[in-house]
């Protein structure tokens, strides 16, 4: 595997328009946009001395529910290493555009808790593709250390659609809601969820910015970021959380927005299930699971 340093972070914006330019059928094609073909390329990218910036942390942990400490959310990592996600994502050698990628499931391990003024070095790579029943998945792996420390990792699956094969889905995924989950909350989701939550995290995907933009990808509306989701279901469950835990989620579908949904959850042997379905007709839009240590 090859890797590369970066000196500094991204502009997550200016790649957004680099994967626009790409979703647009046949730029795949030109030699400096993603989405020729082919395998995933074998690289790491790697980003040193990444600082937190007080106030940006601030309004995420607003955004997503949050209570405001000296360590990060879970969540926050991912959203620290989301440059790199794009970099990768948009450069030449990778095989598909990142627009129009599906998110379907999550990972984050947290080893320990991370105060919000470590510096941490980020790093980002994909693994090769696997056959799904509606297409290809592959997986972003990213690891966040401490002093040399790995304190945070998580995986991302992310499916392209067309041509499934013939194994199931994510072996990683948890399975669907259990019927033993409480009915906790009702959450009312507004309409601009999607860009305040941009604004923080830095995922201007068009399909979660305004209705327009949104149905130019085949939605009737925009839709919630299932990051926000999970982050928002990790908030609900702040003072059940242990210090280390792994916490995986299954993106099932997608909540367009405006919506009012329901959170619901209940303790196991092992740690905790928890899912997020329609406050309307109870359509599924998130299943995960925490396990401790």
């Amino acid at each position: 595997m090859s890797a590369k340093r970066l000196e500094s972070p991204p502009s997550a914006l200016g790649l957004y328009a680099r994967a626009g330019l790409g979703a647009i059928p046949g730029t795949g094609r030109l030699p400096f946009l993603a989405g020729g073909g082919g395998e995933i390329p074998d690289t790491q990218l790697e980003l040193g001395d990444v600082e937190v910036d007080r106030g940006r942390l601030a309004e995420y942990a607003r955004v997503c529910g949050f209570a405001l400490r000296d360590t990060l959310p879970a969540t926050y990592p991912h959203v620290l290493a989301f440059p790199l996600h794009l970099k990768l994502l948009t450069d030449p050698s990778f095989p598909f555009a990142a627009v129009g990628l599906v998110h379907i499931a999550n990972r984050i391990e947290q080893l320990r808790p991370i105060a919000a003024g470590e510096r941490l070095t980020l790093a980002v790579r994909a693994t090769q593709l696997e056959a799904h029943p509606k297409g290809r998945t592959f997986r972003l792996h990213t690891e966040a250390r401490a002093g040399g420390e790995l304190v945070w990792s998580g995986e991302s699956t992310n499916l392209r659609r067309g041509g499934g094969g013939e194994s199931g889905a994510s072996k990683d995924a948890p399975a669907a809601d259990p019927p033993s989950l409480r009915d906790e909350a009702e959450w009312s989701l507004t309409g601009d969820l999607g860009r305040r939550y941009a604004s923080v995290a830095g995922d201007r995907n068009p399909i979660h910015l305004y209705g327009l933009t949104a149905k130019a990808f085949g939605f009737p509306r925009q839709i919630a970021h299932g990051m926000w989701t999970k982050a928002r279901c990790l908030a609900q469950l702040d003072s059940r959380l242990p210090e280390a835990y792994t916490v995986d989620v299954a993106f099932k579908r997608p909540i367009v927005l405006p919506s009012k949904v329901k959170f619901a959850s209940a303790d196991t042997a092992g740690g905790l299930e928890f899912g997020v379905r329609s406050a309307r007709d109870d359509t599924p839009h998130l299943a995960g699971s925490v396990a401790a240590g």
